[in-house]
């Protein structure tokens, strides 16, 4: 299940180049209390990984990149884009977002302007998808003194269709309480280059992500699954939100 939210605002709308946490805290706010600190403490387990099983879009609008004081300027209307496969957490977000016609984003206040509910696509096994916010997948290594690190995989390194297939069915497994027996997934970039990577900070961690276009191909089950769920890594964090290119 899939919304917008837009909204409107009396003057031109000033966020910093890493805004994820905000949106992020928007909505947890705009979520009921039982339901926000579920996902917040618990989320979906499974096994080490808890997954909140929900993505955003970044700001979409007419921004204007002020380099000297690394932030944006978004000249309303503007709106983003939420999807869960979980139909109560989007009902409980619309009904809120309904309810709160001023909200405060950033500081700055903004009005509620409207909502909108996406249709369904149809899913084959073959498409081509556009990122509406970054996607990322990455692997905690140990190096030789004994340090964790952290490595952020590139779209065109092998590991990165491997591990977000994996992703996807640990995200099938917790949802439908099922296996994926004989599910397959695969991610190949179709028009993504250097300036499609994006280094965000996210509460003073820096993560590395793509924008871009990609072509999935796979199980028709899982592609919905991405779609709803987002792409990767982090996704409740605002990463690897997509749109079906249209052609």
């Amino acid at each position: 299940m899939r919304i917008s939210l837009s909204f409107s605002a009396e003057q031109e709308l000033k966020i910093p180049v890493s805004y994820n946490y905000s949106i992020q805290s928007l909505i947890y706010r705009h979520v009921d209390d039982k339901l926000a600190t579920f996902l917040h403490n618990e989320g979906y387990v499974h096994g080490k990984r808890r997954f909140k099983l929900f993505t955003f879009s970044r700001i979409q609008g007419k921004p204007r990149f002020l380099r000297s004081e690394k932030s944006f300027t978004f000249k309303p209307p503007f709106r983003f884009i939420v999807s869960s496969p979980v139909g109560i957490f989007i009902e409980s977000l619309a009904e809120n977002f309904v309810r709160s016609v001023e909200v405060q984003l950033f500081g700055q206040a903004v009005y509620v302007e409207s909502i909108n509910v996406y249709s369904e696509p149809q899913f084959g096994s073959e498409t081509v998808v556009t990122m509406l916010s970054p996607v990322t997948m990455y692997s905690t290594l140990e190096t030789p003194t004994g340090k964790k690190k952290t490595y952020y995989y590139s779209p065109f390194e092998g590991e990165f269709s491997e591990l977000l297939e994996e992703n996807l069915k640990k995200k099938y497994e917790v949802l439908y309480k099922d296996k994926p027996n004989g599910f397959s997934f695969s991610i190949e970039p179709i028009d993504v280059s250097k300036r499609d990577e994006k280094i965000i900070d996210y509460k003073g961690t820096v993560i590395k992500a793509w924008m871009g276009r990609y072509k999935l191909t796979g199980s028709p089950e899982l592609i919905k699954l991405a779609y709803d769920t987002g792409l990767g890594a982090k996704n409740s964090q605002g990463f690897g939100c997509f749109e079906i290119h249209k052609m």
